[in-house]
């Protein structure tokens, strides 16, 4: 497939640009610095600002799939605000470019722990993490009313964790997968990228959310 990939350079992202690539799509990264990409074949890397729905439009024209791992970074004063004109600004661009399938990789914390309690409203979320959180929440609140894109958004587990793909995950859809001993489950962003590209590969969660977790 022909896929723009959003975030390649991040936590998950890079994770997502080795599996797709290793899987032989054709993929388009919308970087700011291009030049921290490695050459690779199969990869493409276009000069983008994912804030920019002008850019972000010419940049996925054409292509059969965006999958967006944007994340402004942790450590922005107004990640709250940033993190949602950024994924805003891809939504526009997407379906201005005529691209019907939009994959976002968002967070745990809009997974339902409780009935009509989502984890980051709890008081053991960390602090650090809840202003990224309330954005990923509402930018998934957005794409549930969008009726024009094919989109599907990823919570991955509440531990995700560097490491080696094990080619193996379990599927949820709105509340967290727990592991055996009743602890939170973790997940590799390795396995993550796999579930990912899986789904993209065969069409499915549209219109859905769903998490993954060993």
């Amino acid at each position: 497939m022909k896929i723009a990939l959003i975030g390649a350079t991040g936590f998950v992202g890079s994770a997502l640009l080795t599996e797709l690539l290793n899987r032989g799509h054709q993929v388009t990264v919308l970087a700011r610095d291009p030049g921290k990409l490695t050459p690779a074949p199969g990869l493409t890397v276009v000069q983008a600002d994912a804030q920019n729905a002008e850019q972000v439009a010419h940049a996925v024209k054409d292509h059969e799939a965006v999958v967006s791992a944007y994340n402004p970074g942790w450590s922005v004063p107004d990640l709250h605000d940033q993190f949602l004109k950024g994924a805003r600004a891809i939504v526009s661009g997407v379906k201005a470019a005529g691209v019907k399938r939009l994959l976002v990789v968002g967070g745990a914390g809009s997974l339902f722990v409780a009935p009509g309690v989502q984890l980051v409203d709890t008081p053991e979320f960390p602090a650090e993490w809840k202003q990224g959180a309330l954005a990923a929440r509402q930018a998934l609140n957005e794409l549930q009313t969008e009726s024009s894109l094919d989109w599907t958004f990823v919570s991955p587990s509440i531990l995700l964790e560097p490491g080696a793909r094990t080619g193996q995950y379990r599927l949820g859809t709105d509340a967290p997968l727990m592991a055996a001993d009743g602890g939170p489950g973790r997940i590799s962003t390795a396995d993550l990228a796999m579930a990912i590209v899986d789904s993209l590969e065969q069409g499915s969660h549209v219109k859905q959310r769903f998490t993954a977790a060993h």
